[in-house]
């Protein structure tokens, strides 16, 4: 059974740092695209950031670009968010994704993904 466990939310000032992670178990992971996506009270789940298997490339939302960064370690399983300078507006409950089969559907589309975590909060206050 596939399990993607996050963490690392939390509250944070304004300007602030978070380092989000998700654990995965349950399948081969190496050969996966990852993502991350947020939701945010009120709204639709948007796509964040997004990893090929080898970790060689990178695709990021225009919102976040140049603030966060996606990595993953594939020894462990994991696959990581680093969030910088954090805004209000970044305020959301953030989920971990895995792409587990080719799809019609573009990389920062909720339907080219199979598996999700649970999501872990994050707070910006400003």
């Amino acid at each position: 059974q596939v399990q993607l466990v996050e963490s690392g939310g939390g509250l944070v000032q304004a300007g602030g740092s978070l380092r989000l992670s998700c654990a995965a178990s349950g399948r081969t992971f190496s050969s996966d695209y990852m993502g991350w996506f947020r939701q945010a009270p009120g709204k639709e789940r948007e796509f964040v950031a997004a990893i090929t298997s080898s970790g060689g490339g990178t695709y990021y939302a225009d919102s976040v670009k140049g603030r966060f960064t996606i990595s993953r370690d594939n020894a462990k399983t994991t696959v990581y968010l680093q969030m910088n300078s954090l805004e209000p507006e970044d305020t959301a409950v953030y989920y971990c994704a895995v792409k587990a089969r080719p799809t019609g559907s573009g990389i920062a589309s909720r339907t080219a993904y199979d598996y999700w975590g649970q999501g872990t909060q994050v707070t910006v206050s400003s």
